[in-house]
Order: C-alpha cells, then sequence, then structure tokens
C-alpha cells in the first residue's frame, strides 16, 4: 500500500462511508495516517452508560447532543439540559441554577463527564455534572492528564498502562472509531511505513529525543503505553510549530533582503523631543525607543511589534521613531551622500477613521513646535497640519493636493486608514510605517511597500490585544517583540470589582452618582440581539440591544442611551461613537467591537455583562476603553454566578476565581497567559482563526517547545534560506503553508 493511494481503492466503502470520510477530508492512506486520535479511552476509569446505578457517582465519556435551557415548571429555576451518548446508550443531563454551562459546549462534540446519577419521574439522570472537552490531549508530562508526579515508582508502570488502549477519532455520521482502528491497522500491517522518509532533519530529532515519522506514526495510534502515545503527540506538536516558525523565518529573511533608510539620529534629540511629553516615559518606552532607533540605524527593513495595554504609552513611542524619521533627509545613493533638501517620510495607519482623526490630533500636539506638516486621509476627507491661515490649527484639503505634496515629500508624516496603501498613494520617500491593531499585516502587503529600486520602509506594528509569549513568538515570528509592560506614573488604576446578581441594584446607585457628575458610561454585552427562545441553545446572554432598552426603560430613564455593534455599517458605527465623543450620549451599550477603539475621556464606567463568556485577556482589554481619563476610572464585571448557590459550588468558585484575576494581575500579559492555562488555546483563536491543528496550539503553551523550534528555524534558514540541504523539508512546509492563514 502507498501513502498516495487513494482510500476507496483500497478499502471497501458503502456510500455513507465514501460521505463521511469526503466530510472529514480523508481521500488517501497518507490523510488516514495523519488523522490522530483526540485521546484515548481509559476503561479503568471509565462506565458505560448503560452500566450506571442511580446514588454513585459515575464518570462517562459521550458524544453530547440536545442542548437547551429552560426554567422549571414550578421552581421556575434556570437550568440547561443535554444527553450524552456512548456506544451502551444514552442518559438525560441537567444543570439546576447553571443554564449557562449548556452554552459551553456544542452539540456533537466529545466530553467527559462526572457527575451524581440521580433518579427522577423519568428515569436516570446525570445531575449538575462537571465536564471536560476531549478534543485535545497535553503534549507534556507536568501538570497534565498523564501526570505520575506524586506517585511511587512502583506504582507509575501500572498507571502508564492501565486500561490504556483504545484510539478515540474525530467522528462523523457513517464513520466510527471502531473503523478507523482497523483501517490504520490494516496499513501497518502492510508494511506501509517501512519506505517512509523523515522530513525533519535527524540532527534535530536527537536533540529533543523525538522519535522518527515512522515510530511517531505508530505510537500515535497504537501506543503500548501513555507515555509512547504522548512523545508520539510531541514530536507532531514540535513539527508544526517548526514548520510555522520556518515559514515566518523566511519571510522575515525575504524583507531583509531590501535595503532600507539607515537612520541615524543624536540621543540629545531624542531626549529633546521626549522632554515634551506630558508624561515622564517608563522605562519600558524608553528601552523600546532604544532598541527600534538602534534597529533603524541598519541598512536592511526593521520589522518588530509593540505590545501594549492600553494607556502604556505606545502612541508616544511611534511619536518619538517617527520624528527620529522625519527630521532626517533621504540618502542620496547615485552620489553617495545625503541630500540636503526634503525629509524622509512617515505613514501611519489605523484601522478606523476616528482612530485616525484622533492620532492626526495627538501627533498635532508631539509636532506642533516642529516645522513639519503632518496629513490626514480618510473616506470622509483630507486634513493637513499646519494651516496657512492659523499656524496652531488644521485645514480641510482636496484629495488630489494632499496626493501632491505627499508625492512630492512636503508632507512627511500622514496618517490614515488602510487606504494609505493604495495605488493612488505615492510617498516621496517612505522610511516608516505604522500599523496601529493590524499587527497581521502580511507579506503581501509589505511586499507593496517596496519600492522599484529595492529600497523598503521599516515596518512598527502596534497592538493593544495581550498575546501569550509563546503564541506571539510563533505567529508574528517573523517579527520582533517590544513589550511595554508598565504604565506612566500618576496613571489613576482602575477600580475592578466582580458584581454577583445580588449586587446588582447596589452597582447600579454607585454608576448613577458618577453620571449625575457628567460622567459617560460603557455597557458590553456578549450577544447583539436576544436570542430566539424557542430555539435550541437559547441562553440568558445578555443582547446589547435588548440592554439598552431594558436600562431605559428600568434603570437609567433620564440618560440618552446608544448601541453599537458588529453588524451596522462602518458609517453608522463611526456616528454613534462621534456621538459618544461629543457627549450627546451618556451610555453606550456594545459588544466587544469597541475593544479596538478610540479614547472617551469622559467615559469613566464601565459595565461587562455575562464576564464568564470572556476571556480573561479580552476582559482587560474591554476594561482598557476607560483608562484615559484623569477622573477615577471604575470596572465592574457583571456575572451571573454566585458561590453561594450550593448546586455545583466548586464549578462556580472555579469562575469566580478565574475573574478575581482581573483584580490581581499587573498587567494583560500575565492575563493573556493566565488564560492560555485556563481556558486552553483553543480561545486565542485556533484553528479557525490561523489554520493551526488542535495539537499546535495545544503545543503553544509549551514555551521550551516554542522557543526550541524557533531557535532551529532560524539555525536552518540563516544557514541554507531556500532549505535546498532538505527538500523533502522545504516540500512539507511548502504543503503546511497552504492551510495556515495569518493574514
Amino acid at each position: 500500500m502507498q501513502l498516495s493511494d487513494k482510500l476507496e481503492e483500497k478499502f471497501r466503502l458503502d456510500t455513507n462511508q465514501k460521505k463521511a470520510l469526503k466530510r472529514l477530508e480523508l481521500f488517501s492512506v497518507h490523510d488516514l495516517l495523519f488523522h490522530f486520535p483526540v485521546r484515548y479511552s481509559d476503561i479503568s476509569e471509565i462506565k458505560k452508560i448503560s452500566e450506571l446505578v442511580p446514588g454513585e457517582t459515575a464518570t462517562i465519556y459521550g458524544k453530547i447532543s440536545k442542548l437547551k435551557t429552560k426554567k422549571g415548571y414550578h421552581s421556575k429555576i434556570p437550568m440547561g439540559q443535554a444527553e450524552i451518548e456512548d456506544l451502551s446508550g444514552k442518559i438525560k443531563i441537567i444543570w439546576f441554577n447553571q443554564a449557562y454551562l449548556a452554552k459551553m459546549i456544542h452539540s456533537g462534540e466529545d466530553v467527559k463527564m462526572t457527575g451524581h446519577v440521580a433518579k427522577g419521574k423519568y428515569g436516570i439522570y446525570l445531575a449538575n455534572p462537571e465536564f471536560e472537552k476531549m478534543n485535545t490531549l497535553p503534549i507534556d508530562l507536568h501538570n497534565t492528564l498523564f501526570s505520575t508526579k506524586d506517585t511511587s515508582a512502583s506504582d507509575k508502570k501500572i498507571i502508564e498502562n492501565k486500561g490504556f488502549s483504545f484510539p478515540i477519532y474525530r467522528e462523523t455520521r457513517g464513520i466510527t472509531s471502531k473503523w478507523f482502528y482497523h483501517a490504520i491497522e490494516k496499513i501497518l500491517r502492510d508494511k506501509t511505513l517501512d519506505n517512509i522518509e523523515d522530513y525533519i532533519p535527524k540532527d534535530i530529532l536527537q536533540k529533543y529525543s523525538l522519535p522518527s515519522l515512522r515510530t511517531s506514526l505508530i505510537w500515535i495510534h497504537k501506543p503500548k503505553n501513555k507515555r509512547d502515545s504522548e512523545s508520539a503527540r510531541k514530536r507532531f506538536a514540535f513539527e508544526e510549530v517548526f514548520f510555522i516558525q520556518l515559514e515566518r523565518q523566511h519571510d522575515k529573511f525575504e524583507y531583509r533582503k531590501n535595503k532600507s533608510f539607515q537612520i541615524k539620529i543624536s540621543q540629545k534629540n531624542i531626549n529633546e523631543f521626549m522632554e515634551r511629553f506630558p508624561f515622564k516615559p517608563t522605562k519600558s518606552q524608553n528601552k523600546s525607543i532604544q532598541t527600534i532607533l538602534e534597529d533603524i540605524e541598519k541598512n536592511h527593513p526593521m520589522s518588530r511589534l509593540l505590545e501594549g495595554d492600553v494607556g502604556s504609552g505606545k502612541t508616544a513611542v511611534a511619536a518619538t521613531i517617527g520624528y527620529a524619521t522625519v527630521t532626517q533627509k533621504p540618502f542620496d545613493y547615485a552620489q553617495g551622500k545625503h541630500q540636503n533638501f526634503g525629509n524622509l517620510q512617515m505613514a501611519y495607519m489605523t484601522p478606523t477613521e476616528i482612530l485616525a482623526i484622533q492620532q492626526f490630533e495627538s501627533f498635532i500636539q508631539y509636532f506642533r513646535h516642529l516645522p513639519i506638516n503632518v496629513g490626514l486621509i480618510t473616506g470622509s476627507g483630507c486634513r493637513k497640519f499646519p494651516s496657512k491661515i492659523n499656524s496652531s490649527g488644521w485645514t480641510d484639503i482636496s484629495r488630489s493636493q494632499l496626493l501632491k505634496w505627499v508625492s512630492e515629500g512636503v508632507i512627511p508624516i500622514l496618517i490614515g486608514t488602510h487606504a494609505l496603501i493604495q495605488k493612488s498613494v505615492k510617498f516621496k520617500n517612505l522610511a516608516l510605517v505604522v500599523i496601529d491593531e493590524q499587527h497581521r499585516f502580511g507579506t503581501a502587503q509589505r511586499r507593496k511597500l517596496v519600492r522599484k529600486d529595492g529600497l523598503a520602509p521599516h515596518l512598527l506594528s502596534m497592538t493593544a490585544t495581550p498575546i501569550p509569549r509563546t503564541l506571539a513568538l510563533t505567529i508574528y515570528g517573523d517579527l520582533d517583540l517590544s513589550l511595554l509592560d508598565e504604565m506612566p506614573e500618576g496613571r489613576k488604576e482602575i477600580i475592578t470589582n466582580i458584581i454577583t446578581p445580588n449586587k446588582r441594584a447596589e452597582t447600579y446607585e454607585k454608576v448613577r452618582e458618577e453620571l449625575k457628575n457628567g460622567r459617560q458610561l460603557y455597557v458590553i454585552c456578549p450577544r447583539i440581539e436576544e436570542p430566539d427562545p424557542k430555539k435550541e441553545m437559547a441562553i440568558l446572554a445578555k443582547s446589547a440591544i435588548a440592554e439598552a432598552k431594558r436600562l431605559k426603560k428600568e434603570v437609567f430613564r433620564e440618560y440618552e442611551i446608544g448601541v453599537l455593534h458588529s453588524k451596522m455599517s462602518k458609517q453608522r458605527k463611526e456616528e454613534v461613537m462621534k456621538n459618544f465623543i461629543d457627549g450627546k450620549i451618556n451610555i453606550l451599550c456594545a459588544t466587544s467591537v469597541v475593544e479596538v477603539g478610540v479614547n472617551v475621556t469622559n467615559a469613566t464606567i464601565i459595565i461587562i455583562e455575562g464576564a464568564e463568556r470572556f476571556g480573561l485577556a479580552q476582559l482587560h482589554q474591554l476594561r482598557g476603553r476607560v483608562i484615559r481619563s484623569n477622573y477615577q476610572a471604575y470596572c465592574y464585571v457583571f456575572t451571573s454566578t454566585s458561590a453561594k448557590a450550593s448546586a455545583n459550588k466548586d464549578a462556580k468558585n472555579k469562575t469566580l476565581n478565574r475573574l478575581k484575576a482581573l483584580i490581581t494581575a499587573k498587567n494583560g500579559f500575565e492575563l493573556a497567559e493566565l488564560d492560555l492555562a485556563l481556558r486552553g488555546s483553543g480561545e486565542l483563536g485556533g484553528t479557525k482563526q490561523w489554520g493551526i491543528s488542535d495539537l499546535g496550539m495545544e503545543a503553544i503553551k509549551n514555551i521550551k517547545m516554542v522557543e526550541a523550534a524557533r531557535t532551529e528555524a532560524i539555525r536552518l534558514i540563516t544557514d541554507d534560506p531556500e532549505l535546498s540541504k532538505y527538500p523533502l523539508l522545504k516540500n512539507k512546509v511548502k504543503e503546511k503553508t497552504k492551510e495556515f492563514h495569518f493574514e
């Protein structure tokens, strides 16, 4: 049997099986071998549903379905319901007083459930079970499902092998794990793997004690013990991160083949510019500025990602690097010296028009003392600072006039939206591009910036999205990283409180006092509209539209309330935000669309409804909307969870403890790391966002593995950029790259 053989030629398949394999995108023997088990059954731990007895606490594995929420007929207690099925039968699940749990699983998912088997009017059911999604397995022995920590040596061997036998695969209607097991057994018996070649260099496998490709494929499908399966999974996890790193490092190498403007400025001039900041620069700002200044002195283009919480001073860093750039003269390569006229130019790109206008106004404050023109280009119009009539203000100008001045180098700083990289915008000497909140500005966009003479601008991406270090090193492996992990002195910390249902009314009164003092309020909701109560999964999640109506009718009648969500047109969103900025709206009910938003200095309060539905890093970013004010800011994290409720108290305490990390964590990066550990890598986007497999995303939790993959990728690309010495590896990276989508 060959790896390229079609499955339908080697196996007897009925119509349903053919359809099932097509749904799973499995067509060849190779595809089947790389369809890995999602877990392994442990018959010592689980019980068959058909064997459950009322009164016991049991653990079962199965597929979840029929998820819904309802209220008790007499008690009106909110509850979540579902069914779980294994090969022996089905059982009903009921979560009392915690309907939201039904939102945390989806029909068709494989889950492990542990709960009390109770008997009701219509038969037995599993009451308030704890559950674990079984879509991934851990890939290192420390503190994992396979941990043998604190176990005596004599017991370890028993634990490793006890009941560990049958692989469970991702299934679909028509194909079961049993079919996969026997099909792969046939492939292995046929000695298909005897001549398989490993694409990972042998020295790398030996260095990190990773099994060969042949061994890994056998161990992952037919492990003799847990350690074997984990070694195999570790190898495949490593290779996925390694492939990403190779692609990212190659992108970095290709961009650096271009020449760039070598920008050198005296420290004295930089210090004088920074002395005008309205705050004392932080240590991390100073460090980032120095690192970037060193980057732009080199003759190849910089590619750097600047990460920092909202309010940590990213704009000040960008303005300083912009100052270093636009005060320099272009180098004339023909004459071998700097020109004595014109300036180098900087482009600053933002995701929204309102943010572009806001950054234009910020840059005016940074540059008003200098004879430097600042331009703004948006879909609504163009502006230039300073105005000929009023040197302290800006003026509207035509698009054609702005483009003319940009192409002539008269305007050194241009701020705008994505329109900045359109063909109609031609710079004379573009030396620096700053991308705000668009850190996935990919290689295709970068190529557009390279001039015909091969000169490419330096690139600085900025984000307030907290990204765990391992994820940043992987996804943005082609960018160097700088962190702003502290706030400027004198900034008041946001007072954050976790609000349980019994404290809601009291909190509204505190908010009312702030509104009376002229402050404004954000209310963040998980949904846009109310769910259809007749449909399954009609969970009690607050919707922005319904909450705005409720607050207007029941709580804040005297205040103007607006709504903002992702389904609104861009024009309508900008209109609502402008009304909020101008104070025409007192309370803005929104979805998480305001995560990346503008500064409304008068908005000092934020309420986040259904907080348990958001990741910690996302909650932190939402909270950042009210950090800019000189007034005291407040964040009220509303949760439907109450620790006092008796049902499933442990799970509720776990939720509250997770949310309390918002109060104790020093910054967003700490919360992002905690998110990764508590909620899993899938919460960070996973397959949907980047095309990385669940196994690859699980690998991103392991900093040693990520750093090892990065180190080896840098070594290989430095020595052999086109991987000509490693043809198998080159083809595999090319094949895998089609599955990734980072741009």
